[in-house]
C-alpha cells in the first residue's frame, strides 16, 4: 500500500513537472514570437518616424536661421524680439495633441506588467522651469551671435555644439568617447577655432572687430548651452519622464517654451526694446506685412525644428539628434551665398571642408551606433 502511494505521488510529480515545463515552453515561445514580431513592426514605424523627425529638424533649422538673418538685414535690430520668436510659436503645437494619439514605436520596456510611477508635480515644475530658463538664455545668445556675424560664419561656429553635446553626454548620459566622437571633437574644434581669424567686414553683415568677437563668443556659448540642454533633455526622458509617446515630446517642447517665453517677455520689457518695435516695423525695408510674416515664419520654423530635435532625442539620443543638426549646418552657408551674398573666403572654405569631411567620415558610424542602441 505504501509503495502504491509512493508510485502515485511520483506519477503526479512527473506530470506536474511536465506541465511546468510545457507552461514554461509556452511562455518562452510566446516571448520569442513577440520578440520576433514586434521588432519587425517597430522597425518600419520607427524608421518612418525617424525620417519625419530628421526632415523637421533640417527644414526648420535652415528656414529659421536664414529668416533670422533676413530680419536683421532688412531693418530689424531688437535682440529680444529675435529671441522671442524662437520660442513663442509653441501654441501652434497644441492641436497636435488631438491629431496624434499613437505611441512612439521605440519601446524600451515591452513588459506590460511593469508600472511606471509618474513624477510629482513639483519635480515636473522644476524640470520644465530649469529647461525653460536655460532655453531662454541660449536663444538670447544665439540672437546676439546672429546679429554680429554673417549667417555662414554663424552656422559654421554652431557646428561646435556637437563637441559640447558629446562632452556633457559623457557625464549626464553615460556616453562613451568612441573614436568617432573623439575625431569629431578634434575636427569641429579646429573648424571653429579657424573662424576666430575670419573677418566679417562684408556680405550680410558689417561689424567692427569688437562686435565680431562678441558675436563669436556668444555663438560658442550658445552652442555649449545647446549641447548641455540636449543632454539634460535626454536625461529627463530617461530618469524622470520614463515615457515614450509623442505627447510627451509635445509636453517637453510646450512647457519649457512657455517658461522661456515668459522669461524673454520680461527681458523685452525690462530692456525697453518694446518701445521701439512700432518704429522698427514701420522702417522695415520689406514693409509692415513682410515684417510680421518674417517673424511668424521664424517662429514656425523653430517649432518645426523643436519637434524634430526633441523627437530624435527621445527615439535615439541627444548626441544622434545633434549629429543630424550638424549635418544640416553646411546647407545654410550655401543659401547664404545665394540670398545674402556672403563671401566665402579661404578660412570659411577650410572650416566648411573640415565640418563636411568630419561629418561624412564619422557621422555615419556614430549614427549607426546610436540607432542600434
Amino acid at each position: 500500500m505504501g509503495e502504491a502511494t509512493e508510485i502515485q505521488l511520483q506519477i503526479l510529480a512527473d506530470e506536474g513537472n511536465k506541465l511546468d515545463e510545457n507552461s514554461a515552453e509556452r511562455k518562452t515561445n510566446g516571448i520569442m514570437r513577440q520578440s520576433t514580431t514586434i521588432p519587425g513592426q517597430r522597425t518600419y514605424k520607427w524608421w518612418l518616424l525617424m525620417t519625419n523627425y530628421t526632415f523637421f529638424l533640417l527644414a526648420g533649422q535652415s528656414m529659421a536661421t536664414l529668416l533670422g538673418r533676413l530680419y536683421y538685414d532688412k531693418g530689424g535690430n531688437s535682440k529680444w524680439m529675435a529671441t522671442l520668436v524662437q520660442v513663442a510659436g509653441f501654441p501652434i503645437l497644441i492641436p497636435l495633441y488631438h491629431l496624434s494619439s499613437y505611441k512612439s514605436s521605440n519601446h524600451k520596456t515591452n513588459n506590460s506588467d511593469i508600472t511606471i510611477n509618474p513624477p510629482s508635480v513639483l519635480v515636473l515644475l522644476a524640470m520644465y522651469s530649469g529647461l525653460g530658463v536655460l532655453l531662454a538664455a541660449d536663444c538670447l545668445l544665439y540672437s546676439v551671435g546672429l546679429l554680429y556675424l554673417s549667417v555662414s560664419t554663424y552656422s559654421l561656429i554652431c557646428a561646435s555644439q556637437l563637441a559640447f553635446n558629446a562632452f556633457f553626454s559623457f557625464f549626464l548620459n553615460s556616453q562613451k568617447f568612441t573614436p568617432f566622437i573623439i575625431n569629431s571633437l578634434v575636427l569641429l574644434t579646429i573648424s571653429s577655432a579657424l573662424l576666430v581669424f575670419n573677418n566679417d567686414s562684408s556680405g550680410s553683415t558689417s561689424v567692427s572687430k569688437g562686435k565680431y568677437v562678441i558675436g563669436f563668443v556668444c555663438t560658442v556659448a550658445a552652442s555649449a548651452g545647446y549641447g548641455l540642454m540636449m543632454s539634460l533633455t535626454q536625461f529627463c526622458f530617461q530618469k524622470i519622464l520614463k515615457k515614450e509617446t509623442f505627447n510627451v515630446v509635445l509636453d517637453m517642447i510646450i512647457y519649457q517654451s512657455l517658461v522661456a517665453t515668459l522669461v524673454i517677455f520680461a527681458g523685452l520689457f525690462a530692456s525697453g526694446e518694446w518701445e521701439s518695435l512700432g518704429k522698427e516695423m514701420k522702417g522695415f525695408k520689406l514693409g509692415k506685412s513682410s515684417y510680421i510674416n518674417v517673424l511668424v515664419w521664424i517662429a514656425i520654423g523653430w517649432q518645426v525644428f523643436s519637434i524634430g530635435a526633441v523627437g530624435l532625442i527621445q527615439e535615439a539620443s541627444s548626441l544622434f539628434s545633434n549629429v543630424i543638426s550638424t549635418l544640416g549646418l553646411p546647407i545654410v552657408p550655401v543659401f547664404a551665398m545665394v540670398f545674402f551674398h556672403d563671401p566665402m573666403n579661404e578660412i570659411k572654405v577650410i572650416s566648411m571642408v573640415l565640418v563636411i569631411s568630419n561629418l561624412s567620415r564619422n557621422s555615419t558610424g556614430l549614427s549607426i551606433t546610436k540607432l542600434m542602441c
